[in-house]
């Protein structure tokens, strides 16, 4: 809840109205300008991509994507053999029966998605853990993504459910449970990446980072997009504070 509040949109809005308020409904008409001021600064700043990507890019550049062809040719084909699980983490959905089950878990992801399956047909004989159980709705994530994970062709003897955890925390104590001592790759979104390996590594494991979802990218050339304010550069800048919220917060209660 307070990492909601605080995010762009909510905090930016709340200070427009606070302003709003004073400026109506009391005298202290100069309090009033500076605090609308502040919220619709605030509002329009980390809706510049230039902005909101100086906040991401260091989450999201903190460990490489897992470059597997790469690393074949520099190491050799069998150095990447003896990884047993791919470790997938949920990133929202809503089971709504209405709309294809592709549609039902959230573009996050099915981003996380796909790149599991991609690492899970480069690794010969590994299986896929799929983490994440009924948080804000009553079928676990897990269900949904299997589905989507049968239909791109995933064996289901292959998957592996982790339907009890109710975020990265839980995610971490229930997969070590499960992978035990063996070599995983862990697949999530970049920016999530920082804190989940930390969160594993403070339960004694130890993941070969593969992060995925890409928020900032390097585009080819310009586009008008970069110099005007979007919804998209303010759905970066949430991304970014939230994970950095999150980070403060596991390190007050010394969960990192």
């Amino acid at each position: 809840m307070i990492s909601l509040l605080l995010s762009p949109f909510p905090l930016s809005f709340l200070l427009l109205l606070i302003g709003l308020f004073l400026l109506w409904f009391t005298k202290r008409q100069r309090a009033g300008k500076i605090i609308v001021s502040a919220g619709a600064i605030v509002l329009l700043l980390l809706s510049f991509s230039q902005v909101s990507d100086r906040l991401l890019k260091p989450l999201e550049d903190r460990y490489p994507p897992l470059m597997l062809d790469q690393m074949a040719g520099q190491h050799g084909r069998d150095k990447l053999s003896p990884v047993k699980w791919i470790v997938v983490l949920g990133g929202g959905h809503v089971s709504d029966p209405n709309v294809p089950v592709t549609s039902q878990i959230s573009p996050g992801s099915l981003v996380r998605l796909t790149e599991g399956v991609r690492l899970y047909r480069k690794f010969p004989g590994s299986r896929i853990v799929l983490a994440g159980g009924a948080v804000f709705d009553p079928v676990p994530e897990v269900e949904t993504e299997a589905r989507v994970a049968e239909i791109m062709n995933v064996n289901r003897h292959d998957l592996v459910l982790e339907k009890a955890s109710k975020d990265t925390e839980d995610q971490a104590q229930f997969i070590k449970n499960i992978v035990g001592n063996d070599r995983f790759v862990l697949v999530t979104s970049a920016s999530h990446m920082p804190r989940s390996v930390a969160l594993f590594k403070k339960v004694g494991l130890y993941p070969i980072p593969a992060p995925t979802n890409y928020r900032v990218t390097k585009r080819q050339s310009s586009s008008p997009e970069d110099y005007i304010p979007s919804t998209r550069g303010l759905g970066k800048a949430e991304n970014a504070i939230y994970e950095y919220l999150c980070l403060c917060w596991s390190k007050i209660r010394n969960k990192l």
